[in-house]
């Protein structure tokens, strides 16, 4: 999934957002028009849409009503129309909030991570190149999707929880099984190469999961 779709068609402009954005780790593309912004959510997704009004061809508002029919994603106007009318149709139309250009870029910033804060903050977790949504229970590693088992999930999300703690094999078990589990111990040793598998780029030399000899494992 995407984290923020610009939908700008000032190429410089994008652009330079992009890259202020990509500075602080979120995935961001870039649509030209509002066709081509249609296409990308439908098709991928995105957590905050950045929308301009003064596109070709679909314009903002349009585009904006037609996103609101399907999702309830967050969508933050940016555009140099200013008067009052169109500050109330950009609402109108479903927008969260609405920015005069030219902005701040700290000011835009701080509204775009205060939009995550607020919106994603308790159902996901993010830990480098890898996101967690807990509501979903899916876990992405460099955007692509991670293929994990009910358990796997579970036991990679308490160690992501914990990170940089070193956990026992026993504290870990217990959480993920059930001390009354039925399960041999050695399941959760199984469990750990899979999910090495899955997120490590090199499994044989895990930089993720580390093994913290007579202890159990610590995610870092």
């Amino acid at each position: 999934m995407i984290d923020i779709l610009i939908v700008e068609d000032n190429k410089e402009l994008a652009e330079l957002l992009r890259d202020f954005l990509q500075t602080e780790n979120y995935v961001v593309s870039i649509a030209p028009t509002g066709e081509k912004a249609l296409s990308l959510f439908e098709r991928y997704g995105a957590r905050l849409l950045v929308l301009d009004i003064m596109l070709p061809g679909l314009d903002g508002f349009a585009l904006c009503e037609r996103i609101r029919r399907k999702s309830d994603v967050p969508i933050l106007v940016v555009s140099a129309r200013t008067d009052r009318e169109d500050k109330l149709k950009g609402l109108w139309s479903g927008a969260d909030d609405y920015m005069e250009k030219p902005y701040d870029i700290d000011i835009m910033l701080a509204k775009i991570r205060g939009i995550f804060k607020r919106r994603y903050s308790l159902d996901e977790l993010v830990c480098g190149n890898l996101r967690f949504n807990r509501i979903t229970r899916t876990v992405w590693k460099d955007d692509v999707p991670v293929e994990l088992t009910a358990k796997g999930f579970d036991l990679l999300l308490l160690l992501a929880e914990n990170r940089g703690k070193a956990l026992s094999k026993e504290y870990l078990f217990d959480r993920v099984w059930g001390s009354d589990s039925f399960s041999e111990q050695q399941t959760l040793t199984v469990h750990i190469k899979w999910i090495r598998q899955k997120i490590e780029d090199d499994p044989k030399n895990p930089q993720r999961i580390l093994t913290v000899w007579g202890v159990g494992y610590q995610f870092v």
